[in-house]
């Protein structure tokens, strides 16, 4: 079996998106409602423009199963986009800061920046998603769940009591278009982006994704290459106007002393069956990792989307053509999407896990990697 991995291709008013993985074992069955339920939390949450009315996502797999079961070939991922209209949207002349524009336009030595913002746009997310929940069905298999939320809009930051039971995280969650799992919290948000949306501007915020059941040992520190956290940052750090990413408290804890950053190690036996096979923490201030593996406790990864870069009431630029001083060209676009980038991060971050699941457990077939796996968990529990 190869390394698992991904590809997309498409552009945003393309005829398609696609997405090649490669690396699944054979005999895993795809839950494609579960596939297209992500699809379509990424589409929704407070503060999305027109586009996402237009389209309604799902997958249409092409390669690589039978039957809705995996047979270890690659997998060709279509998404038709309903807004196919490359070829007649206008040039964009006048760069929006923030955005990809201008940097591609001197990249590619043009003065249109449609190529680059086509490919550029957020819509490419709409493939990773695909691919993360795709390779969810593969880590439920080992009972690994994982789950995102949005932590801030602007100024406004949810409250959110850890460790949380995964399933009420997401239920939780899942009862305001905030995407929060704070009630409270949600209200003032909505409100904020509604503020925004009045005053032709943008807000950004911070996501969080937690993944919980990740047994130790997943990830390696013999190669900076092969770190999960560099490989989890590398990946949400990816997506389209994120600007920072942490694990764990991430930040804060260069403002503390260790005895207040590391978590004390105890063990308790009648643990012995969980993820941590016993040995516990009472905190999680770094987040599941060290050493670039997993430690037996949830994985936490936050990330920090800008506001995004097309304002309705622009901003200065400058017309590529005659080199005057101009407002930004407008594209149709979001106020706030920060909760949708919550379920890219979501989706991305879980790839990643799976990704060195398999360089652990990995094997041409499902059986093979259950066998891996159990093994494993029964050498653990000896020590």
């Amino acid at each position: 079996m190869g390394i698992l991995d991904y590809r997309t291709a498409g552009e945003s008013h393309g005829q398609a998106l696609i997405v090649l993985i490669e690396g699944l074992p054979a005999g895993l069955t795809l839950d494609l409602d579960f596939i297209n339920g992500e699809l379509a939390r990424r589409q929704g949450g407070y503060g999305r423009g027109g586009r996402m009315k237009i389209e309604r996502d799902a997958v249409n797999i092409l390669s690589g199963i039978r039957n809705g079961v995996t047979i270890g070939s690659p997998l060709a991922v279509q998404i038709v986009n309903k807004d196919w209209r490359i070829d007649s949207a206008g040039a964009v002349n006048r760069p929006r800061p923030g955005h990809a524009d201008l940097a591609g336009s001197l990249k590619w030595l043009t003065q249109d920046c449609r190529e680059t913002l086509e490919r550029a746009s957020a819509r490419e997310t709409t493939g990773r998603v695909a691919a993360g929940a795709i390779a969810r069905c593969l880590l439920r298999e080992f009972a690994i769940e994982t789950v995102g939320f949005v932590r801030r809009i602007g100024e406004v930051e949810a409250q959110v009591r850890t460790p949380v039971d995964p399933a009420k995280l997401r239920a939780d969650r899942d009862r305001n278009e905030a995407y929060t799992p704070d009630p409270l919290a949600a209200e003032a948000m909505i409100a904020a982006i509604r503020k925004a949306k009045e005053d032709k501007d943008t807000l950004g915020g911070v996501v969080e994704v937690q993944v919980h059941g990740v047994v130790p040992g997943v990830g390696s520190c013999f190669r900076w290459q092969d770190k999960l956290d560099a490989r989890i940052a590398y990946a949400v750090m990816s997506i389209q106007a994120f600007k920072a990413v942490a694990i764990g408290d991430g930040f804060a804890v260069g403002e503390k002393p260790g005895s207040e950053v590391h978590d004390a190690i105890y063990f308790d036996p009648a643990q012995r069956d969980t993820a941590s096979v016993g040995f516990v923490r009472q905190t999680n201030r770094l987040g599941g990792l060290e050493g670039g593996m997993t430690d037996g406790m949830p994985v936490i990864v936050r990330g920090v989307m800008k506001p995004i870069a097309t304002l309705l009431k622009g901003m200065d630029s400058v017309n590529l053509i005659t080199k005057q001083p101009e407002r930004s060209d407008y594209e149709r676009s979001d106020v706030c999407a920060v909760p949708a980038a919550s379920v890219v991060a979501e989706n991305v971050v879980a790839f990643e896990v799976a990704r060195a699941f398999l360089e652990k457990f990995g094997g041409d077939t499902l059986n093979e990697v259950r066998a891996a796996h159990a093994h494993y968990l029964s050498e653990l529990r000896k020590l």
